[in-house]
């Protein structure tokens, strides 16, 4: 059994975006595993300390931090289950993914998402959030979610040309399901999981897409535990 270490709200919800990458990546890639929940404070706990950030994946002997060298490292050593890129094209897609979520999408739903990431937290990790985003941004997070309505507008606009693309086909990589489109609804199923869940409208080619992620394999992403 491998385990994924998954930063987790207090009823239990992984909402890390790039812990669902890897989450999804691993249902891909038939493999079994479970989930150990950490808060902030205990994120440098982790396997003797060796790691900052989750996702952390331990498979036997092996310790791996960062998503992308993760699902890397699956793609090497698992080389008979269902790829996750087929090809180095996939490869070098999913990078340009991860680099359009991390620098498009992530900025204004750090602002849209803020005061539901903060409600889902435990007492402790919501003073340590709270101290974290006032200082990123300069202003309260009450103040900071005032600005989650134009924020709106600025996702809808940087979600066009993955509309674009949705409209034609069912998956980003055409298809199927493939590692870009796990970048992507990690980026989406973080919001989903902390109660952002009007983002889109459901005729969105995007809002299905994202449906159809859900109900990849059995249904896992449904309830937001990862179980």
């Amino acid at each position: 059994m491998r385990t994924l270490y998954s930063l987790c709200g207090k009823a239990g919800e992984s909402y890390s975006p790039h812990v669902w990458k890897v989450i999804m990546a691993l249902h891909h890639k038939q493999l079994d595993f479970a989930i150990e929940p950490v808060d902030f404070s205990t994120i440098k706990g982790i396997e003797g300390g060796a790691f900052n950030s989750v996702p952390v994946l331990r498979d036997g002997d092996r310790v791996l931090g960062d998503s992308f060298d993760i699902c890397e490292y699956l793609e090497e050593v698992y080389p008979d289950a269902p790829s996750l890129f087929e090809g180095d094209g996939g490869r070098r897609m999913a990078r340009f993914f991860e680099t359009y979520c991390l620098t498009m999408l992530h900025p204004p739903l750090s602002v849209i998402v803020a005061m539901d990431m903060y409600n889902v937290m435990s007492e402790s990790d919501q003073a340590y959030f709270r101290a974290k985003r006032e200082e990123r941004f300069g202003v309260s997070l009450e103040t900071l979610a005032e600005r989650g309505d134009s924020e709106r507008e600025v996702l809808t606009e940087r979600l066009v040309p993955l509309r674009k693309t949705l409209e034609k086909q069912p998956w980003i990589c055409g298809d199927k399901p493939l590692f870009p489109d796990y970048i992507v609804f990690g980026t989406l199923q973080w919001c989903w999981v902390v109660g952002a869940r009007d983002l889109l409208d459901k005729d969105d080619p995007v809002q299905r897409w994202f449906s159809r992620c859900q109900d990849l394999f059995g249904a896992a992403a449904r309830d937001g535990l990862a179980a």
